[in-house]
């Protein structure tokens, strides 16, 4: 085998910092539960769309295991336990969000860190850095592959660059060494996957791609441990991942800060749309609270937009405008200025079947236009910003620039709207007294002997039923 590819040094920074959990400084591991919180949060509410209730009956004959299905007290083996879980973290549209990668990291890596934790009886602090780990190879590898390239070809970088990250998590806390992680990655090359062609209609695919890469790292990760073998040069290879889904990738960028990692870059969103639409949000969001502006007041608001949101949230015009499903909504940038403007937040709720065929949004939705405002453009993928200008009838004009939107690192929620929002989500699927009680266990689990408490609180097996722990 090969002992200096990309596969190899990236397992190796990998296996190092798993090793040295026990010196993570108190705040990456607050910050990395408040992100557990987070897509625990988004996995509980979002069990209970119908979608998530689809692919649970679509797996009924493979849900014979022992792992928990979080929110409806189901149980399924690892892999199936994570992919339902991944997809249902990821339906509601507030799952977090790492900007220069353009990944939703957590609703991949936690599924499958969790399942393969619950496996394994292993300690929070166990799952909480195998989290970190899983964060920062999705993550890096996005930032390796650039987003604007994984677009440009159709690709989804939550999906394709998230199931390394899952493998990473799954094969840490099943203490694999350097060697058999760096295997595990090169099985996962031929795993990664994820296309956006759910854009041009809508389609609920989206919802599964997260809990599709959750499932394949764990699936990686059962192939290596067996034996099986895939090309260590997965990245940087003549048919490798780098020559695949990119035409500029950054090699470089592979390599991180393991002491900086990059989940202290992850944004929590604050609103149920797609991440390209919250910074624009909240400049219109601010100028209609700042001078308590009323949509019949409203001539025409138009919102500057990266270029690379722009075939996203704002093209084509015509779909975006009439938006047919939720998750059309959810990529509608129209739909997320009419629902802020009619109803002053863009929330679950504004996202909903419900909502969605409202005469007071649709009415505002011809109002709604989107510009390419090229000045953005150099700071993005760091940054993601947008403007919002609105004219007003009586000729006045309005406008607002937000460099970080709400629940970005530079911008991030209080741990009271974090609390918030998670006891919004979760309340969708448990009572008020156990979404307490996931939170404190949640806070505490830097310190816990196990995560079974946890899962027990997320409708697994009680703790007590488990005599041994299940192996691979």
């Amino acid at each position: 085998m090969e002992t200096d590819t990309l596969a190899q040094r990236l397992a190796t920074e990998a296996v190092r910092y798993y090793g040295q959990r026990e010196s993570i400084p108190p705040a990456t591991l607050a910050r990395v539960q408040n992100h557990l919180l987070d897509t625990l949060g988004n996995a509980l509410g979002g069990a209970k769309a119908e979608s998530s209730a689809q692919l649970r009956a679509a797996l009924g004959h493979v849900q014979r295991g022992m792992f928990t299905v979080v929110g409806v007290g189901g149980l399924a083996q690892a892999e199936y336990a994570a992919l339902l879980n991944g997809a249902a973290a990821h339906t509601l549209e507030m799952d977090d969000t790492h900007n220069a990668s353009s990944t939703h990291p957590g609703s991949v890596v936690v599924p499958a860190a969790l399942a393969i934790a619950e496996m394994t009886h292993a300690s929070g602090r166990d799952l909480l850095a195998a989290i970190i780990a899983g964060y920062q190879v999705t993550t890096r590898l996005g930032m390796a592959l650039g987003p604007a390239e994984q677009y440009a070809r159709g690709f989804h970088p939550t999906s394709t660059c998230g199931v390394f990250g899952a493998a990473t998590a799954a094969g840490l806390l099943l203490d694999f060494d350097a060697c058999t992680l760096a295997v595990t990655y090169g099985i996962c090359g031929s795993l990664s996957s994820g296309l956006i062609e759910f854009l041009g209609d809508g389609s609920l695919v989206k919802r599964l791609h997260p809990g599709w890469a959750a499932f394949g790292g764990i699936t990686a990760a059962r192939l290596a441990r067996a034996g099986f073998t895939g090309p260590v040069t997965v990245f940087e290879g003549m048919h490798g991942l780098f020559q695949a889904l990119s035409g500029a990738a950054r090699p470089d960028l592979l390599a991180g800060d393991w002491d900086a990692p990059e989940i202290l870059q992850t944004s929590i969103k604050a609103h149920a749309c797609c991440r390209y639409m919250q910074a624009p949000i909240d400049a219109l969001l601010a100028i209609v609270r700042e001078h308590d502006i009323r949509p019949e007041q409203v001539e025409r608001v138009e919102f500057g937009l990266l270029g690379v949101a722009w075939n996203v949230i704002a093209e084509p015009r015509v779909q975006k405008l009439d938006p047919h499903t939720v998750v059309d909504a959810q990529f509608s940038m129209p739909y997320g200025g009419a629902v802020a403007l009619a109803r002053g937040r863009a929330s679950v709720q504004e996202f909903s079947d419900e909502a969605l065929d409202a005469p007071d949004i649709r009415a505002l939705l011809p109002r709604m236009h989107c510009v390419h405002d090229p000045s953005l453009d150099p700071l993005y993928p760091r940054q993601w910003p947008a403007t919002a200008t609105v004219y007003l009838r009586d000729g006045q004009r309005l406008h607002a620039r937000v460099e970080d939107p709400k629940g970005d690192p530079a911008n991030p929620l209080t741990d009271d709207e974090l609390a918030q929002k998670f006891r919004s989500l979760a309340t969708l699927a448990v009572d008020g007294e156990r979404a307490d009680r996931i939170v404190a266990a949640v806070q505490s689990l830097a310190d816990s002997p196990s995560v079974l408490p946890l899962m027990e609180l997320l409708g697994g097996v009680p703790a007590h039923l488990r005599a041994t722990a299940v192996h691979l």
